[in-house]
Order: C-alpha cells, then sequence, then structure tokens
C-alpha cells in the first residue's frame, strides 16, 4: 500500500502478530479478503463466501446438512482438518462456541452469527497454529474485522429467487454512525440486519436430473441406495415401510401390508412386493431460516492517548428442517444402566424389545405374534428446529503510556441453543400398542388404516423431544507492543501478552433419549476449563532486506500445560520480491465431549460390512448390496485419559510483483497433527467383534453362521491417534488493467493444491484421502478434492462494476481412501457412477453487477451458478441427496438476487 510521504507511515496490526508494522506483508501467508471483495462475490452470508475460500475443506459445515449433530450452524475448515482446528477470532478475540458440537465431538464457532453489513475486512491466517491466540489455530486462524468508526446512515435490502421461483430469500439492513474519534472525541457504530430464507426440498427439484433424488435406479443403481426403504430382501435388509412389512413365520421373510399406493410417491415399487419409498418424499434440501444480527460499537476518547471502547452484539437464529417420519426398528444408545448394561437399544431384533405384532392384531394374519418394520407416516416427517441466540460483551481500554501500545479487555460471550424435534415416537407405547392386548393403545393400526386410530394413542405415542444447551466464555486479556532500539533494518519490535480465560460447556441430551424410548440416540457433553496463558514476540529487522520474528506462548490447563512457539524470517532482496517461510508449533485441547465421562455421542456414516459384504462382494447366504454402503451407528464416549493434538506447520513461499499492476505469491505448506483425538475409523468399528448386529444371520449349506446379522450399531471410542500429514502449495496471482476510458479491469486468481492427506490410526495403518471422497467419517462427507481454484474478475466503468467468480473443485476417486474398494456399485455389480470410479469434477460461475445511480444511491444484483451448472451425481455423500455438498449451487440451480443500497 503507497504511503502519503508528507503523513505519518500508518501502522497496522495483522492476524498474527501483536507487532504492528508499516507494512501488511509478515512473513506468514495471510489472505485478506474486503468488505468489497465480498459485496462482489454476491453471496449473502460470511459463511458462504468463505466456504468458497480454495483453502477450506472436509469438515466445511454449509446450511444445508440438516441431519447433521451441528444442524443449523456454519463453519470453516481450512486444510480439511475440521471446524475445530479453526480459530475464529471476532476483532481478534474469541466467541462461544456453537452449544452443540459436530459429530457430537467438535467445538467450533459459528458464523453465522456474524453481521455481514458490519464487516471491514476478513484476515485467513494459513500457516497453522498461532503463537499470539493460542491453542485450536492448528489449520489457521480466520479474524473477522467488523467497522471501528463510521458516520451517516445505510439502508440496504435484497430480495431473491431461484430460477424454479422457489428458495426465497429476503434480507434488509440498517448502519448508523456518528461522531468522529479525532474531531469529536467519540464514535458510535449500530448495525441491524434482518433476513429470511424459505425452506427448499428435494422433491422441489424433482425434474433436475438426478438432484434431490434417492431413487437412483434410472441412472443404474440398485433398489436398496442409502435414502430408499420400505424394500424387501428377505429377512434380511428389510427397510421400514409406509404401509408396515411383518414377517411371515414360516419362513422368516418379510410381507408388505397392503395400501402403498396410497402413501408412498415412488413409481415402479419393488418387484419383489414391497412398498418402496424414499427419503426426497419429506427431507429438505436447504432449510427455513429466520435471523436477527445486531452490533454496536462505541468507543471514546479519555486524552490523547487513551481511549475507552466497548461492543455489543446479539444474533437470533431459527432454523427448521424437515426429516422422514421416524421407524419403529432402529437401535439406539444411551449411557449404561444396572437393567441394561450396554446402554444399546435394539427395537428390531433382541428379547424383550422386539417390535412383534400380537396374534391377534388385526393386521396379523399367521395368528402368532409377528415382528414388523415400520415407518410412521400416520404420524408424519419430523421437524427439527434449531434455534440459536448468540451474545458478545466486550469492554476494553487501549492507548499509549511510557512508550508502550496497550489494549486490554474483558470480553463476554454466550451461544444458546434450544432443539425442538417434532412428532417423534415413544417406542414404548407403540411396542404396546402393537403387542400387547392388554394395553389401552391396542390395537394401533398400521399404513392405511391408521385411520381407525383414536387420538389418545398418538397423545401418548407421539413426542416433541427437547433440549436447552449453553456456551459460556469469558476473557480477561492484556497486550502491548513497542520499538525497543533500532536494529540496521529498523526498529526492533516487541510485543507481550497475557490472558485468562473460562469456558463453560452444557450439552444435555434431548428428552426421552436417557433410556431409549424414543427414536433418537443419547448425544450430551458437559464440562467446563479455565485456561491462563503469556506470550511474548520480537520482530527483528536485522538488515533492511531480511525481518526476522519469533513469538512463544505459554498455556495452563487444569490437567497440563502447552509451550507453543513460532518463527519466521523474510528476505527482500529487491522491493518487488520477497522470500518468506515461518515454522510453528501448535495445540488443541480435548474439548468437554472428548474428555469427560459424562460425554457420549452416537454418530452415523457410510462405510462397508466386512462380514456382510467382504471385499466388496455380497457374502453367500444373505448379503446384498445394501451390506457393501451401510449406514452405521457407532458410540463415542468421553476419554479423560486423553492428551492434547500437538502440531507442527512450515511454510515457504515468495512473494513477488513483477510489475506495477502484477503480483504473485506462491507458498508451500505443511502441518503434521499428532495424538488426534479421533474416533475409531467407522470401517474399522464395523469390524469389531463386539458390533451389535440383528439375528438375521447369514446361512451356508443350511447352517446359520453366528453373529453375521444385519449390522446395526458399534463402539468408536475416542482414542488418541498416531497422526494427520497434509502438505500442499497456495498460489495467488492478481493482475489489473488500465483500460483509459473504459476505466480498469482486475483478474484474481486462487489456487490450492493438495499433494497429500494422511491419516495414520497407527504405525501400520495409514489412510490417504487427497483426491479421493474421504474422509466420511467427518461431518458430511464431501471429500477432498486435490485441487481447489477461485478464479475472480471485475471490471469498474465509471458508476459500474461488473464481476464474475468462477470457483472450481477437481475431481476425486469415489473411495473412502487411496487403494480402497469403490465406494458406490450400479446395479450390475460395476463401479459407480462411471467405470473409473471417479466423480467428476464441478465448476460454477457466479455473475454480479453494481451500479451508483447517484453518490448516495446504489442498485445490485447478482446470478449465482450462471451457467446453471447440474451437480454431478454422487451417492456415496451423506450431506446432499445424490450431490455433493461442496456443489450445492449446482443442486439449487441459477439463483437470482437484486437490491438496492443508498447512503444518507
Amino acid at each position: 500500500m503507497a504511503q502519503d510521504p508528507s503523513g505519518p507511515i500508518q501502522r497496522v496490526e495483522v492476524t498474527g502478530s501483536s507487532i504492528k508494522r508499516a507494512s501488511a506483508e509478515t512473513a506468514s501467508p495471510v489472505q485478506v479478503i474486503t468488505a468489497q471483495d465480498m459485496a462482489k462475490s454476491g453471496k449473502g452470508t460470511v459463511a458462504e463466501y468463505l466456504q468458497t475460500l480454495t483453502a477450506d475443506g472436509a469438515g466445511s459445515l454449509p446450511t444445508g446438512f440438516g441431519n447433521g449433530f451441528a444442524a443449523g450452524s456454519t463453519a470453516i475448515s481450512l486444510r480439511g482438518l475440521g471446524a475445530t482446528s479453526t480459530l475464529v477470532l471476532l476483532n481478534g478475540r474469541r466467541m462461544a462456541p456453537f452449544a452443540r458440537a459436530d459429530d457430537g465431538q467438535k467445538s467450533f464457532t459459528d458464523l453465522s452469527t456474524i453481521p455481514m453489513e458490519a464487516v471491514e475486512r476478513i484476515e485467513v491466517l494459513k500457516d497453522g497454529a498461532s503463537s499470539t491466540y493460542g491453542a485450536d489455530a492448528i489449520a489457521g486462524v480466520v479474524n473477522i474485522i467488523l467497522r471501528k468508526d463510521f458516520t451517516g446512515l445505510i439502508a440496504k435490502g435484497t430480495l431473491g429467487q431461484s430460477k424454479y421461483k422457489d428458495g426465497e430469500m429476503a434480507k434488509g439492513s440498517l448502519t448508523w454512525g456518528k461522531g468522529n474519534l479525532e474531531a469529536d472525541g467519540y464514535n458510535v457504530l449500530v448495525n441491524a440486519e434482518y433476513y429470511t430464507n424459505n425452506e427448499l426440498k428435494n422433491k422441489d427439484r424433482a425434474d433436475r436430473a438426478w438432484i434431490g433424488h434417492g431413487d437412483l435406479r434410472p441412472y443404474g443403481y440398485a433398489m436398496d441406495t442409502q435414502f430408499a426403504s420400505g424394500y424387501l430382501a428377505g429377512s434380511n435388509n428389510t427397510g421400514a415401510s409406509p404401509t408396515g412389512s411383518i414377517r411371515n413365520p414360516a419362513n422368516n421373510t418379510y410381507v408388505s401390508l397392503p395400501g402403498c399406493a396410497a402413501l408412498s410417491a415412488t413409481k415402479n415399487s419393488d418387484p419383489q412386493g414391497g412398498c418402496l419409498w424414499h427419503h426426497d418424499q419429506f427431507r429438505s434440501m436447504q432449510p427455513q431460516v429466520d435471523g436477527l444480527n445486531l452490533y454496536t460499537r462505541a468507543s471514546k476518547k479519555l486524552g490523547d492517548d487513551l481511549q475507552v471502547y466497548g461492543e455489543v452484539g446479539y444474533s437470533k437464529r431459527d432454523t427448521s428442517f424437515t426429516l422422514i417420519p421416524g421407524e419403529i426398528t432402529r437401535t439406539y444408545a444411551g449411557p449404561p444402566t444396572a437393567a441394561n448394561p450396554t446402554g444399546v437399544t435394539n427395537w428390531g431384533s433382541g428379547a424383550g424389545t422386539t417390535m412383534q405384532l400380537a396374534a391377534n392384531h388385526p393386521q396379523n394374519p399367521y395368528g402368532v405374534p409377528v415382528r414388523v418394520r415400520y415407518s410412521a407416516f400416520d404420524v408424519g416427517p419430523s421437524e427439527r428446529s434449531v434455534n440459536n441466540e448468540f451474545n458478545r460483551l466486550v469492554v476494553g481500554l487501549k492507548g499509549a503510556a511510557m512508550g508502550w501500545d496497550f489494549d486490554t479487555s474483558y470480553v463476554h460471550s454466550e451461544s444458546k441453543l434450544d432443539l425442538l424435534y417434532s412428532n417423534m415416537l415413544n417406542l414404548r407405547v407403540v411396542q404396546a400398542a402393537l403387542g400387547n392386548a392388554a394395553s389401552p393403545y391396542f390395537p394401533y393400526y398400521l399404513g392405511d388404516q391408521a385411520s381407525k386410530n383414536p387420538a389418545s394413542l398418538y397423545q401418548a405415542m407421539v413426542r416433541t423431544a427437547t433440549s436447552h444447551s449453553t456456551t459460556k466464555l469469558d476473557i480477561v486479556d492484556f497486550k502491548a507492543s513497542r520499538e525497543l532500539f533500532q536494529l540496521p533494518g529498523g526498529a526492533l519490535g516487541l510485543a507481550v501478552g497475557a490472558e485468562h480465560r473460562r469456558e463453560k460447556l452444557d450439552n444435555p441430551s434431548l428428552s426421552g433419549t436417557e433410556d431409549g424410548s424414543i427414536n433418537s440416540s443419547y448425544v450430551a457433553a458437559k464440562g467446563e476449563e479455565k485456561i491462563s496463558a503469556v506470550f511474548v514476540e520480537v520482530a527483528a529487522p536485522v538488515i533492511k532486506s531480511v525481518e526476522l520474528s519469533a513469538a512463544l506462548r505459554y498455556d495452563k490447563y487444569t490437567n497440563f500445560s502447552s509451550s507453543t512457539p513460532k518463527l519466521g524470517a523474510k528476505w527482500t532482496p529487491v522491493k518487488s520480491f520477497a522470500l518468506r517461510g515461518t515454522y510453528s508449533e501448535g495445540f488443541r485441547a480435548p474439548g468437554a465431549a472428548e474428555a469427560s465421562a459424562s460425554s457420549r455421542s452416537t454418530g452415523t456414516a457410510t462405510t462397508r460390512d466386512p462380514v456382510r459384504c467382504p471385499g466388496g462382494t455380497p457374502a453367500a447366504g444373505g448379503g446384498s448390496a445394501t451390506d457393501c454402503l451401510i449406514s452405521l451407528a457407532a458410540v463415542k464416549v468421553g476419554n479423560p485419559a486423553l492428551k492434547p493434538e500437538t502440531s507442527k506447520g512450515m511454510t515457504l513461499g515468495m512473494v513477488w510483483d513483477p510489475l506495477n499492476d502484477t503480483s504473485l505469491s506462491v507458498d508451500l505448506w505443511k502441518i503434521k497433527r499428532s495424538d488426534e483425538i479421533n474416533p475409531l475409523p467407522y470401517n474399522e468399528a464395523a469390524a469389531l467383534p463386539t458390533a451389535v448386529r440383528a439375528d438375521n444371520n447369514l446361512v451356508v449349506g443350511g447352517v446359520a453362521i453366528p453373529n453375521t446379522g444385519t449390522i446395526l450399531i458399534s463402539n468408536a471410542p475416542y482414542r488418541n491417534s498416531s497422526f494427520t500429514e497434509i502438505k500442499g502449495v497456495d498460489v495467488d496471482i492478481k493482475q489489473k488493467f488500465r483500460l483509459g476510458d473504459y476505466g480498469r479491469a482486475n483478474l484474481g486468481l486462487t489456487w490450492t493444491y493438495i499433494d497429500s492427506w494422511i491419516r495414520a490410526e497407527s504405525a501400520t495403518v495409514k489412510y490417504q484421502y487427497a483426491g479421493t471422497h474421504g474422509n466420511c467419517d467427518t461431518s458430511n462427507c464431501a471429500g477432498t478434492p486435490k485441487q481447489k481454484i477461485s478464479f475472480v474478475a471485475g471490471w469498474d466503468w465509471n458508476d459500474l462494476n461488473l464481476t464474475a467468480t468462477t470457483n472450481y473443485r477437481s475431481k476425486m476417486k469415489n473411495v473412502g481412501f487411496e487403494g480402497d474398494l469403490c465406494a458406490s456399485k450400479f446395479a450390475n455389480g460395476t463401479s459407480a457412477p462411471n467405470s473409473e470410479c471417479t466423480l467428476a469434477s464441478f465448476t460454477s460461475t457466479d455473475l454480479s453487477v453494481r451500479y451508483n445511480v447517484s453518490k448516495n444511491f446504489q442498485l445490485f444484483g447478482s446470478i449465482n451458478n450462471l451457467f446453471d451448472k447440474v451437480a454431478p451425481l454422487d451417492a456415496y455423500t451423506y450431506g446432499g441427496m445424490s450431490y455433493n455438498p461442496m456443489d450445492a449451487s449446482g443442486a439449487i440451480g441459477r439463483y437470482f438476487k437484486a437490491g438496492a443500497r443508498y447512503q444518507f
């Protein structure tokens, strides 16, 4: 940035350092995103924009992931290391994490609470770890910096709609500011924004190729894919049916009760007589979202070198998703009890809990009790309402004294989360109403005869499950910096700081999950931690062309302590060229969900049953294609003996401006995270001999093989596994063109290439995820493409701006990890989605236009997915129905926004 030679040199503080510099370029690679960059992108929220960054990877949480643990939230995952290893700051300070951990394990910051209209810029520190900010920065730091001063009033409104005339959105904001800090001695800034986004169902895209379809038979897949149910498969893998399916005691095969046509929207039903249906009949693609963000900042000068400031933030976000109706025969896990030492309740098979139709049930033709499988369409789909309130208070004092610049503050931040799951089933009532003639609710009529049921049955059977969770964060911090003495290259900079914070989490499980009586597993976490830390940082321009930097931080937790160093060097032999490099160490303490013995969760991911589908081929005696792509539930229990994760990161890069209007940066990077806190991988959990299986064992030669039934649930305990090592390269190119009377043009390209992404579970078991669809144990099973590219082309001409942004992700092998068998197969047994077992690449382009009608009035609009590209078919992921969550714009289709901004 050019400086006015007649004025003082402006010094700025850059994310990753507490020392103010005249140059924003440090030894660490920092990507700076301005408010103007975000406005030109056409994206509506901070999360939407950040999730287009090429450094974002697996573990990122999109808005549309409604069936995840942390539904209703959004998060970024730098380098694919998970949201819990990306430290998100607001104005350089932490925020209370979302009140429900992702995957029941990972604490993270919800980006939905950030008011986009108040953002001044975002700085992304991409070298991993931070001796300035402490724990959780293993993959990097995202520092969102809000406006600190503004005078006037801005009103802004935006409306949007897809090309299908649905998915409507509306957003309005007011920003008001008064007072100039230097001239008036004070400034007050107030920002308020309200937004609403209408729900979008998967069935709303029924004519968009395979998008949102659970039925993939038209594309060559088998009938029993992961979003299908109700089919019959003998005694094996029969899906829950809206008519009800009962087991013939003569041959132990299931038969469907009549009435399917009135209940299932699926055409061409199961040729074996089952009532086939698909999840897109009910499930949301994008949720209904209504939100409000408020932000206020005030500052007042107390003297020439002293000011007091305060920030108040409040966010309320109500999100609702539609999921499928409840099933009566799944397996659920809760805390162990004396009556149930494993905590597992298996409603599908097993003594005491099996759902059966009594011998005298009117829909039972066999005269003896028989097993039944049923999806309660008569109750209706479950609605998940996720209501999150976030508040934050900062009171601080900053100034200069005795040659030091200092800043000290108190921060209180709190997140409150209310979950409400409607149309849940009291399974004990269901069991009695189906199988006990003495029950006041007997008989419970199923399927097309459900109209015979009295209201009293539903009043007893249908429940609304709720929970109220909170996280609290309190911080007292102090930091100061100064120049000590002159070196040949300039002044030696020194910064020191200290921090004390208290973190509390209280996340009770949904009501009714404690004993397996409702159709949801137990998920709970509780814990408290106090942390004290000090740090010191120096920046030494040893000669005019060389700057060395170093930092050291010491953190003290209740049960352990950690010292994390960071070293950096920048060599600028000529003004237009610099070499830079860093070495850093980091750590992440076990969270409450991981380390507390009272914490427990059950997650589900897609994997292969090694018993019923060995080597990728259905086993003889009853194995089927469903066994080769199962949704496995795994129980994860907190482990107080866990150690912290540690990391080592290195970068080596260059910054080069070969021409006045051309800039280029290239950074090689490598991060190794050791003693990782992970549950046992799902493919290994499926192979455990302790896995709970149904009693539909494989039968070979007329002999049943014990413990070979359909896998229902297994254990995946938390442990410090070996390590993850990732290495790659970031390239950033910017080019300006001066077009004379035709204005100017700007081109920018950001490219991230992942050379290797290895997770080692032991010295002998390693998984290479780079370029594959894994790691599907993480969040939404999006995969790890080797390349992500963002290309931005902008043109400014008088009062007009046009900006086109193209985002690209490369193809991925459709395998769980390198060397694994193809994760999806066609009905004929060949690899899917093509003979190469490769998920195609995806490219989408967004276009935005802004026109200044006058000095104060601006009109703007955007088209997301300008060319209406359709996302490739992805049958493996569970994060989107037949499309990858990274390709959501290709599922929604072309989307239009228009709005106006007026500054009074």
